[in-house]
């Protein structure tokens, strides 16, 4: 059986376990306070052309989604997300278990819009009401489509002339930087956003999210709430390390190409089968809609996710593509696909 569940089935690029062994009987400080850490840190903030941001690393994706909402929203305020939005859907209430409302709007092929944000705005108001106080997008999205330069620009005006905190969900950012239709660089993100992070569990690393605060007001006591919330590690080395190997010479993005470039091969042999999907293919994410025998016919050899039911006999399913995906693997994919 290959699987195409996740970008997450496989460990770690070697070039960053070839660190995590070289540097492993090292005496390193704890709690990212480490040389490996400050040095990610360098890397990073070179992508960003930016020294006056802070950045942390966090175990984890929902952990990092967590955190940030539920410091940096007062206990009666909420988010807005699109009703894809992983806060949303795959978190198991964990923003509302903090105290925090997510406020859902339908989404456009995965995205949020100023209109959208404004439409939650207008009916939000008094103090009756939760406060609306923080928009959270990811790019790239549920649905693997991807913001442009425009759309991300338009949306953080709107936050900053409403007041409202802008949170960009990266966990899969290396597939949004580096696929076809992007106009964004980190150094835009960290221009637009107040505060994002770099997903490196789905791009790579064995573990690990590199948070960036960028906005000044957000960052004063932030390691308390890390260390509150249960997401200061001890070895915090372990993440700082991962995130040295992927940003010292543009593995990060090397990581997120091939992903992207396996997903346009399989989605061109959907395409050549005559074959239809649910949003157009961006990224390494791709939903074709198939026939429930066509997907029998896959399941014999492959995993994938059905995504939502279309009608009776058809489906929207979801394949996605690693940064260790093998052309291999893609041909006798597409070769199966070829001869149903």
């Amino acid at each position: 059986m290959i699987s195409f569940m996740n970008d997450y089935s496989e460990g770690a690029h070697p070039r960053v376990m070839e660190l995590l062994l070289k540097a492993n009987l090292e005496q390193n400080s704890g709690y990212g306070e480490d040389v490996h850490s400050n040095l990610a840190k360098d890397y990073i903030k070179r992508e960003l052309q930016r020294e006056d941001v802070d950045i942390h690393f966090i175990p984890g994706g929902t952990q990092t989604n967590l955190l940030v909402i539920s410091s940096f929203l007062r206990p009666y305020q909420c988010v807005i997300a699109a009703d894809t939005g992983h806060v949303n859907v795959h978190e198991t209430g964990a923003i509302e278990a903090t105290g925090h409302k997510v406020l859902t709007v339908p989404h456009q092929e995965g995205k949020l819009t100023p209109d959208g944000i404004q439409k939650v705005l207008d009916n939000h108001s008094g103090e009756h009401m939760v406060q609306p106080k923080m928009v959270y997008i990811s790019d790239t999205t549920e649905l693997g489509t991807v913001y442009t330069k425009t759309e991300l620009k338009a949306i953080s005006e709107l936050c900053r002339q409403m007041g409202l905190l802008l949170f960009l969900d990266g966990a899969r950012l290396g597939s949004a930087l580096t696929c076809r239709g992007n106009d964004l660089t980190l150094k835009d993100i960290a221009e637009l956003v107040d505060v994002f992070y770099i997903g490196g569990t789905k791009n790579g690393a064995l573990l690990g999210e590199a948070l960036v605060i960028c906005k000044q007001e957000l960052k004063e006591d932030f390691r308390y709430m890390i260390k509150q919330r249960g997401a200061m590690m001890a070895k915090g080395f372990v993440v700082g390390m991962q995130f040295e190997a992927l940003f010292e010479n543009g593995l990060y993005y090397e990581l997120g190409a091939h992903a992207n470039r396996m997903a346009e091969i399989m989605a061109q042999a959907f395409v050549q089968k005559g074959y239809s999907f649910y949003v157009p293919v961006y990224s390494n994410q791709l939903f074709p809609i198939l026939s429930t025998e066509v997907m029998q016919e896959l399941e014999k050899e492959f995993g994938f996710q059905l995504q939502e039911k279309i009608d009776q006999k058809h489906s929207a399913v979801r394949f996605v593509t690693s940064w260790a995906t093998t052309k291999e693997n893609i041909d006798k994919f597409t070769d199966f696909l070829t001869n149903l």
